[in-house]
């Protein structure tokens, strides 16, 4: 019964994150110039917040592992979109645009692994 709980949780936390990535690309209308802006945004975002949720609940052992669930695996899974950024990568490789391709990558994986670092370290202001 747990197994389907955990299901459930990230079934509807993957439905909100996906929800939130469709309506901030459309908003976006992404790519801009050839360059990914939105899924860059969001990915970005995503990292921020996976660093915010899993430093609040390192902070706060209350937070319920169904709670952390929904929103790492369930919000942040469904909201980025790695298999996005490996379409658009090749895209821009099949392009010959290797410029902006070795920036989307590098600002991608960069600055994705630095908001997690600072997702987590806003955490400790607010402990």
């Amino acid at each position: 019964m747990d197994l389907l709980k955990s299901l459930f949780v990230v079934g509807v936390g993957s439905f909100a994150g996906g929800s939130l990535r469709y309506l901030i690309s459309v908003l976006m209308k992404s790519p801009v110039n050839g360059f990914p802006f939105g899924t860059l945004c969001v990915n970005l975002l995503g990292c921020l917040l996976i660093g915010v949720f899993y430093g609040f609940a390192a902070r706060h052992p209350l937070m319920s592992q169904n709670t952390l669930l929904l929103l790492t695996t369930g919000f942040c899974g469904g909201f980025t979109t790695f298999s996005t950024f490996a379409n658009e990568s090749l895209q821009l490789l099949q392009s010959q645009n290797i410029t902006t391709f070795a920036i989307y990558i590098s600002a991608s994986v960069i600055l994705g692994i630095a908001l997690v670092f600072c997702g987590y370290a806003l955490t400790k202001l607010f402990a």
